[in-house]
């Protein structure tokens, strides 16, 4: 869920047609979690082809990605690679979590039960190895430019801003900024109407971004002290944080006592690799990358019709419409396929 930094972060909404010549770093395994989640049955059944094999991460990532380009935005998505070894608590946390919610989701099926059932559906999802390979299949078909990262994907996505090859970051979670993002945008891949959590009501899901020297100037602290914050909070890397301490006060007592280590209120509950956990973040493992080497690429039309529609049952006329969209683009604008994903 990354940390709750939105209070001391202060996102500022915009509209997806203000990241218009936009290079956005996208983190690769938060889109596709999303997609999983989201893009369901009635009931919470994932999408299939005729095989059984699953699609909902391929449609998001397909029509999403037409939507972001016709808009002038170019995605380059980020592929994480082997997580630190201080992740491990977090991921075993999380996949309990998947256990318990599948059982529920049973329960709720077997009770006809079909809106809570697809609540109870969205926390299964699980993103296989097959669905990465898949999921950079299309990307390569789309001419869409993607990244292997050698560890956190966010990382690299964050150090992508800060080279320049990229100018925001995009991810739900604001950990980017703890990883150094300059810029970050969410709700990118994500934006629309969504239901909240146990209710009918659908609520709208604004983009928004935030700049990492006004989260630091507005709060009087330095990078160092946002990692602090967030350790206080609790990270992939220190899951518990500590009890009763939110955004506010985690500010307040950063900025009274300077550093973590030396706040007198939790000098005795500091049960994990504090200095670990801030290397994670001041200097994590990231790819290198050039921003020369994101070339234009054409997207293959047939190619993507034989892998979405002959091989994945995609709907056909769906398909041409979206490629439709892009060539429509192509000659309004007299640019050629190439340079939309430069």
């Amino acid at each position: 869920m990354g940390v709750n930094l939105r209070d001391i972060a202060d996102p500022k909404k915009i509209d997806l047609e203000d990241l218009k010549g936009q290079k956005l770093a996208i983190d690769a395994f938060n889109t596709l979690y999303q997609f999983l989640s989201i893009i369901r049955g009635v009931s919470g059944d994932l999408l299939k082809d005729n095989s059984g094999r699953v699609t909902s991460h391929l449609s998001g990532l397909f029509y999403r990605n037409v939507n972001l380009i016709e808009l002038g935005i170019t995605p380059i998505f980020v592929f994480d690679g082997t997580p630190p070894k201080l992740k491990a608590t977090t991921i075993e946390r999380r996949k309990e979590v998947k256990v318990i919610a599948a059982q529920q989701y049973k329960v709720a099926i077997e009770k006809s039960d079909f809106e809570q059932a697809r609540r109870f559906a969205s926390a299964t999802a699980y993103l296989t190895d097959d669905m990465v390979v898949d999921s950079k299949q299309l990307l390569d078909l789309m001419g869409i430019s993607w990244i292997q990262a050698p560890s956190e994907g966010e990382a690299t996505a964050a150090h992508m801003t800060v080279t320049g090859a990229a100018d925001y970051a995009a991810s739900q979670d604001y950990d980017s900024l703890l990883f150094g993002a300059k810029k970050l945008a969410r709700n990118v891949t994500i934006s629309g109407k969504r239901k909240l959590p146990n209710s009918s009501i659908r609520v709208d899901v604004i983009p928004e971004t935030v700049e990492l020297s006004s989260v630091l100037d507005s709060n009087g602290i330095t990078r160092e002290q946002l990692v602090d914050i967030g350790i206080l909070l609790g990270t992939d890397f220190n899951p518990n944080g500590f009890e009763r301490i939110g955004p506010a006060t985690a500010l307040k007592l950063v900025k009274k006592y300077g550093k973590l280590e030396d706040i007198i209120q939790i000098q005795d509950k500091i049960d994990f690799d504090l200095s670990a956990i801030r290397e994670i973040f001041l200097h994590p493992q990231v790819e290198e990358v050039v921003p020369s080497d994101l070339r234009p690429k054409t997207p293959d039309r047939d190619g993507l019709m034989n892998f979405l529609c002959k091989d994945r049952a995609f709907s056909e006329d769906r398909v041409v419409s979206s490629l439709a969209r892009l060539e429509a683009k192509k000659e309004k604008e007299s640019q050629s396929l190439e340079q939309w994903f430069a």
